[in-house]
């Protein structure tokens, strides 16, 4: 049953995303992810979000290997998004269309949207993953 409910959500976020809208899949209970959303919708994203308690089974959807997670996952164009990876980073990945899986911002850096802290800002990368393993897409001082 639960493969058949998890095969179902997966078709459903395949078949939102592909129509160009965000859908985030995210813990009710997560600051950050929600400054993450308003990263985007100020940046010109739709956004759907979905709060769910079982993050680890989006998180295996997209492809994420050990190492490369952190609080949200989101999909769009048939593209996962990981973290909190700046607007202007997914809209280069939409426009570029690279053979990839999608972006991840592993962790959870200062400095990143969402994460803002004041002046504190962590140097993080974005990386560009998919099946022959993952790349800098983006670096951030």
């Amino acid at each position: 049953m639960k493969r058949f409910v998890l095969s179902t959500l997966m078709l459903l976020v395949s078949g939102l995303a592909a129509a160009g809208t965000l859908e985030v899949y995210k813990s009710p209970y997560c600051g950050c992810c929600e400054k993450w959303v308003a990263h985007m919708r100020e940046h010109g994203f739709d956004v759907n979000v979905h709060d769910t308690e079982n993050l680890q089974a989006i998180k295996v959807r997209a492809g994420l290997q050990p190492g490369q997670g952190s609080c949200h996952t989101a999909f769009i164009d048939g593209y996962a998004i990981e973290g909190h990876v700046p607007a202007s980073d997914v809209k280069r990945l939409l426009k570029e269309k690279p053979d990839a899986r999608g972006l991840t911002v592993p962790g959870m850096p200062a400095g990143s949207p969402g994460m803002e802290m004041g002046e504190r800002r962590d140097a993080y990368q974005v990386l560009l993953f998919g099946d022959q393993g993952s790349r800098v897409f983006a670096r951030y001082p």
